[in-house]
């Protein structure tokens, strides 16, 4: 991405080279008023013999650059640059453009992936909002991005659902979704309580295995019933898949994937059980003893059957930070068998706690549904504003729900504070969201969009503003690079922020004069679109009115 910064550094970069200095020019946000970026290599360097050719070769630089109307370089050597906001202004529809990645790459995102038989509960939240913010971001710069919700639709839970309907005698043309929802945790706790059910449910698994014609109808009876909720709720919540892709998908390709694995002397039968071999590492169990299957059967398979189907680059499974040791075991084993040397990377996450601090529950104590929590959300901005339409609101959720979510370093924990979080004030959504309607009506109130210009003299919260927003493609790049989207939705609220401070301070509807309404109008203009492009990089759609 060539943001300001990264042309910046490039053109510096060569200045380094030319004395020998291999270290990179660190760029940093300055937090000193009076500046907007800094420089901060040239302390390192205090004493080299060469200090001040290098700090006049550099200073000579960035004045060439018109990047900057102000350039100081302090006793301490930071060197202190501020923007100048008449050439980038001209420049910015260009700036966005140069957003655009010069080699695309080919990306699967693995997000979501609820069990059938089950609810999405809070616990999917996190893995849905990371992984869509970063698709979002990636296809925003132009790779090539599939997302696949890989669905848990396949082995022991399966079986134990189908064992506890055959059990009870339901009749399985008339179950409801909520039915299902009940038996799966009876059915899990028959498994671990009776030796009956386990056996049975043993053998239940081994007739879907074997494409039993009674099971597998059975099973479909289920998994569509409990997919059509699931994409239902997922509409709901502004979530769209490419792939509806299961474990079952890839059942087919497992017994010749295990006979390639046993051909090339990679796993052996042990208690036949079937592992990987000694110089492993980590030794890993692909079958069970009895010959099912383990998550990371089915993981490998996917593996394969992506690569032949769905023509990738790098796969990034966003998946809770607890299930780290299984990912580091699928990439491993993924090497060790010689399957490919793409790219694999686990993007891991924290929990949702309550105001308590303890996992999100329901009021009686069971795994909390995520619709529920949106009912709920929806609910609680309907009796702060019942003047809002139920469009508006459902939108207002999910920037509820997506926001607060992403603000948040995702290899933390965090509170859901439902109270705090539906605040027009403050770090929320809903602030966003005002700032983004406040900037869209001056539009409407003035009636003017033709014309606009950059004034040849602005204010400090006008300076402040734009200052921010041609720093935008350095936010939505730390963010792609850490795979960490609270950085992006941080800098959201700050131009929200400096755009509320702008419009207060500069009491746009009252000026007279038609060359200072352009001047700010256009900046307006600039705040909505960084900020529109910020939120479809976190997965937010605007609102029309608040």
């Amino acid at each position: 991405m060539n943001t300001v910064l990264n042309k910046v550094r490039e053109e510096l970069n060569n200045i380094f080279v030319k004395f020998d200095i291999s270290e990179k020019i660190q760029i940093s946000i300055s937090k000193v008023d009076d500046f907007d970026i800094q420089i901060n290599n040239l302390v390192k360097y205090k004493k080299h013999n060469l200090i001040q050719e290098i700090k006049d070769t550099l200073l000579e630089k960035l004045k060439e650059l018109e990047y900057f109307s102000s350039i100081e370089c302090g006793n301490e050597l930071f060197i202190n640059l501020k923007f100048n906001h008449k050439i980038l202004s001209k420049n910015i529809n260009n700036l966005n453009k140069e957003f655009i990645t010069e080699s695309p790459k080919k990306l699967i995102f693995d997000y979501g992936g609820p069990n059938i038989g089950k609810p999405l509960h809070v616990g999917h939240l996190r893995s849905l909002n990371i992984g869509r913010s970063l698709y979002n971001m990636h296809k925003f710069i132009g790779n090539e991005v599939k997302s696949d919700i890989h669905l848990g639709d396949w082995g022991m839970p399966i079986a134990q659902i189908i064992t506890y309907i055959e059990s009870n005698d339901i009749d399985l043309e008339t179950i409801e979704v909520t039915d299902l929802e009940s038996i799966y945790p009876i059915s899990s706790k028959n498994y671990s309580d009776s030796k009956k059910f386990k056996e049975k449910a043993k053998e239940v698994n081994k007739k879907l295995n074997t494409n039993n014609k009674e099971i597998i109808s059975r099973w479909k009876i289920i998994k569509d019933l409990s997919i059509n909720t699931i994409k239902e709720h997922l509409a709901d919540l502004e979530h769209k898949f490419d792939y509806w892709y299961g474990e079952s998908h890839v059942n087919n390709l497992i017994p010749k994937m295990l006979e390639n694995l046993i051909e090339k002397e990679k796993v052996k039968y042990d208690d036949n059980a079937l592992v990987s071999k000694e110089e492993a590492e980590p030794k890993v169990l692909i079958t069970k003893s009895d010959g099912s299957y383990l998550y990371i059967t089915t993981d490998l398979a996917t593996v394969l059957y992506r690569e032949k189907n769905i023509p990738y680059d790098k796969i990034f499974y966003v998946v809770d930070s607890r299930q780290s040791l299984h990912f580091k075991q699928l990439f491993s084993s993924i090497k060790y068998f010689e399957f490919n040397n793409l790219e694999y990377e686990h993007i891991g996450f924290g929990t949702i706690n309550d105001e308590n601090g303890n996992p999100y529950k329901t009021r009686e104590g069971g795994t909390k549904p995520l619709i529920e929590l949106f009912k709920e959300t929806s609910e609680y901005i309907y009796r702060i504003n019942k003047e809002l339409d139920k469009e508006t609101i459902k939108l207002l959720a999910n920037t509820v729900l997506t926001y607060s979510d992403l603000l948040t370093n995702r290899k933390t924990n965090y509170k859901f504070d439902l109270k705090k979080f539906t605040s027009i004030s403050g770090k929320t959504g809903i602030y966003i969201q005002y700032a983004q309607v406040r900037a869209r009506n001056l539009f409407e109130k003035l009636n003017n969009k033709n014309n606009l210009k950059l004034s040849d003299s602005i204010t400090k919260s006008e300076s402040d503003l734009l200052s921010k927003l041609f720093l935008f493609g350095h936010y939505l790049e730390r963010s792609i690079q850490t795979s960490e989207p609270h950085h992006l939705a941080d800098y959201l609220y700050e131009i929200s922020n400096l755009f509320n401070v702008f419009y207060e301070d500069e009491k746009i509807i009252n000026i007279n004069e038609e060359d200072v309404i352009n001047s700010k109008l256009y900046i307006t203009n600039l705040f909505l679109n960084t900020s529109h492009n910020a939120m479809y990089c976190l997965g937010i759609k605007p609102v029309n009115k608040m």
